[in-house]
């Protein structure tokens, strides 16, 4: 990150947060949307996604599609997990506590914002959901773009706080699906026989019902 030089101005990764910054000065319009997106609205939004991806999954009956699914959810946590020691590690003030006079919208604590916990969360679901289907994931990558972006709009993190949280996301859930496939597939594969046995071994006889 780049510091102010003699004329006050900022370059670099700050610059273009303040870019951001200056943009929802002049959007008060935008605010009510943004402040709720970049929090409950933009997540719920991701797990609202992440249901219709189980769902497509189950609809079509593909053994793999629904491992890619349970997947997308598990591996957004896993990425999360993977996240903490990074941003430990990093250390990273957030803009609001090192840049003066920042827009913040929402209030936040000053910890470290180096990668986006909620971007990498977000990388993760989007890359999850294109194992499940195309056009879904597409519309997941919007979300989490649109969720990315207005973490920056907000205030609370810079532009490549984001970036790196949806890279870093997408990467965990990609790797981590060539090792989590083949147990998953052959898990789901079993599951609806292993119900169905319960199932019909729980049911009463006729004799025992009379």
């Amino acid at each position: 990150m780049s510091s102010a030089p003699e004329d006050g101005s900022y370059l670099g990764d700050a610059g273009d947060f303040l870019l951001v910054n200056r943009f929802a000065r002049r959007t008060h319009w935008l605010h009510g949307f943004m402040t709720a997106y970049a929090g409950f609205l933009g997540i719920t939004t991701l797990a609202l996604l992440l249901l219709a991806g189980l769902w497509l999954s189950r609809r079509r009956g593909d053994p793999r599609a629904l491992a890619a699914a349970v997947w997308a959810g598990i591996g957004g946590l896993v990425a999360v997990a993977v996240n903490q020691p990074i941003v430990a590690a990093v250390a990273e003030r957030r803009p609001f506590t090192s840049i003066p006079h920042v827009l913040l919208l929402v209030p936040h604590a000053a910890d470290y914002g180096f990668p986006s916990d909620h971007a990498t969360l977000a990388g993760a679901a989007a890359a999850g959901l294109c194992l499940v289907e195309r056009r879904l994931g597409v519309a997941a990558w919007a979300a989490a773009v649109l969720l990315a972006f207005a973490r920056v709009y907000v205030g609370v993190h810079y532009p490549h706080d984001v970036a790196a949280g949806l890279a870093l996301g997408a990467a965990v859930v990609l790797l981590g699906w060539l090792v989590a496939r083949p147990m998953l597939t052959a898990v789901l594969a079993r599951l609806p026989r292993r119900v169905a046995a319960t199932m019909l071994s729980a049911r009463p006889t006729r004799a025992e019902s009379q």
